[in-house]
This record gives structure tokens, sequence and C-alpha cells, in this order.
């Protein structure tokens, strides 16, 4: 097996990994998640799909969000999402602000 084929399947393993702990830790939210790491399973919804469109392969969002969910989003949402609390809100408002005007001062 060469190193590039090594490293896809490491690669791939990896993100199979990460999808099966964020099933495990349903207990953290999206909004913690943005709010800590700058990403949530939405994100890689969304990366998952624009991976398959830079390959030529169409994915449907919904369906790239069934396999990081492991089940459908709107299933996830009723089952385990939790409203969020103002401050998560704030936290997130605070962040989004922050990017924002870093991304203006790079203008």
């Amino acid at each position: 097996m060469s190193k590039l084929e090594s490293n896809i399947e490491l690669e791939a393993a990896a993100f199979r990994r990460l999808l099966a702990h964020l099933d495990e830790r349903k207990d953290a939210q999206n909004i913690d998640l943005m709010n800590l790491a700058g990403f949530c399973r939405n994100c890689l919804s969304k990366w998952y799909k624009a991976a398959g469109e830079e390959r030529g392969i169409e994915v449907e969002y919904e369906d790239a969000r069934e396999l990081v969910y492991g089940m459908p989003y709107s299933e996830w949402k009723d089952k385990h999402q939790q409203k969020a609390t103002p401050e998560q809100l704030a936290r997130f408002n605070e962040i989004e602000a922050a990017k924002k005007d870093a991304n203006e001062g790079k203008k």
C-alpha cells in the first residue's frame, strides 16, 4: 500500500472515530462546539458536502447531515438538541463579532 493510500485510510478512520465520539457525546451541543472549537456537526456536514463537490461527487446536505448525526437531523434535533442558553448565545455572538472585525481588518 502506498503512503498516499495509507494516509487516506488513516484520515477516513480518524473521521469515523470523530463521528463515533460525537455520537457518544450527544450532550456536547453544537453551540458548545462552536463556542469552544469554532466548528460543529453542521460544519462537518458542510465540509463533507464540499469535499464531494470538489471531487465531482454530488452530496445532498441532508444526506451529509444524516451521516454526521447518525440519523436524520430532524430526529436528532428532537431527541438531543437543547435550547441554547442566553449565555451560550451571547458567547457565540461575541465570537462571531470578533471574527467579523478580524476579517474586516484584513481588507
